[in-house]
């Protein structure tokens, strides 16, 4: 083989080699969208105003089986939205901070609240309502993974307040979590053990 046979080869290699690369860097930066680390989205919806019930104090046995007094007052009814569970972001794969809040309005609709949300940009990420307990440190970052979830859908943006409709068919009894789901990825973001009211 010629000399001049064995550099043109030479360079056909490393033009193809050359090419293969560039296209793989395209491919990885089209899948993994490294660029979303770099940009903050901050979203801030009106937060609804919780409403507290004023203290009511033990109510007093009545005098006789199924008699009540006509003085017992009636329990506060807040007017207003209702906190019925609430949770503090802890951090999984990525850095994460905030509030989770469940909220019944007075129509009777809930929503999920994130409060002063601030976590990393990333690709497909989804705000789930999940079965698993959170669980602090590299160990948390798959549990919500393989545990029964509601998708509330793809996060509006990874700082600031927002506000997610729950579904009136999802059973909240079921749910004892909120997690950040990065779905391509299969991994945590960051996720609160809900506390109910």
């Amino acid at each position: 083989m010629s000399r001049d046979t064995k550099t043109v080869r030479r360079r056909r290699l490393t033009a193809f080699a050359a090419a293969a690369a560039v296209a793989a860097l395209v491919i990885g930066l089209v899948v993994f969208k490294p660029r979303l680390l770099f940009l903050d989205v901050r979203v801030d919806e009106q937060l609804p105003a919780v409403a507290t019930a004023g203290p009511t104090g033990p109510e007093p046995a009545p005098s006789s089986p199924g008699a009540s007094s006509p003085d017992t007052p009636a329990p506060a009814v807040p007017s207003g939205p209702v906190e019925l569970a609430a949770g503090s972001l802890i951090s999984h794969e990525h850095t994460t901070t905030g509030t989770v809040r469940i909220i019944r309005q007075p129509d009777g609709s809930r929503v999920l609240t994130l409060e002063n949300l601030d976590t990393s940009n990333g690709p497909d990420v989804h705000v789930w309502l999940s079965a698993a307990d959170v669980v602090e440190g590299t160990a948390g970052w798959f549990t919500a993974g393989s545990a029964q979830r509601y998708d509330l859908g793809l996060i509006k943006g990874n700082q600031g307040n927002q506000v997610y409709a729950v579904p009136g068919d999802a059973d909240l009894s079921k749910y004892k979590s909120v997690d950040l789901w990065c779905v391509q990825f299969s991994v945590s973001f960051g996720a609160a053990q809900l506390v109910s009211r």
